[in-house]
């Protein structure tokens, strides 16, 4: 990690993790997240809860982005617009104790979105997160609740089993419900527009 400035204090990459925690902020803003992303070296996310939980996560393994590039062509080929398909894309996510920041890995827009560190949830179709080990609580458990609080209609998580079995979830009264649990390889196989709107 190198060395950044926030409107906190200074953020140098060859500190002690004592000294670190010396100069965490109180508050971890979007402006602290994005300086720790830009001082980062080593490929690591920054993300924060909307209660405030900051999540320092490793880079991606090579299994992890394999799944993402899958993923992502399937969507793709099926004629989505790149520019309507992201990976790894900030996003805000309001909540009741300020706003959060997340970087799902997978984000399908209705919309080309505009050029931002972290982006609006306006014409946010689909979240897709793979889980990680050590991410399960987060991506099964907090991000179910902050993305339908944010009103995203759909919300995918893809299993790290035998079966890379997918969890689709879809947003009714609030809430999400799960709708479908598929193995990768049949999603894969099946036509997007039977999971999610392709208009755009």
């Amino acid at each position: 990690m190198g060395e950044v400035t926030s409107g906190y204090g200074h953020y140098d990459g060859g500190m002690s993790a004592e000294a670190i925690g010396r100069l965490m902020p109180a508050t971890v803003t979007l402006d602290d997240l994005t300086a720790m992303l830009e001082a980062d070296t080593h490929g690591h996310r920054y993300e924060t809860s909307t209660q405030g939980v900051l999540s320092v996560v490793p880079p991606p393994d090579s299994k992890h982005a394999k799944l993402a590039t899958h993923l992502t062509l399937w969507l793709g080929l099926a004629g989505w617009p790149g520019d309507q398909l992201l990976q790894a894309a900030g996003v805000r996510i309001p909540g009741p104790n300020g706003t959060a920041g997340r970087i799902p890995d997978i984000t399908v827009w209705s919309h080309v979105p505009q050029d931002a560190v972290w982006l609006d949830t306006d014409g946010l179709l689909l979240v897709i997160e793979i889980i990680s080990p050590g991410s399960e609580a987060t991506d099964q458990v907090t991000k179910v609740a902050e993305y339908a609080a944010a009103g995203i209609p759909l919300y995918w998580m893809v299993a790290r089993d035998t079966a890379n079995t997918v969890t689709m979830h879809r947003l009714t009264n609030g809430a999400y419900q799960v709708v479908d649990q598929k193995p990768l390889r049949w999603l894969l196989n099946s036509e997007p527009r039977n999971h999610l709107p392709m208009e755009h």
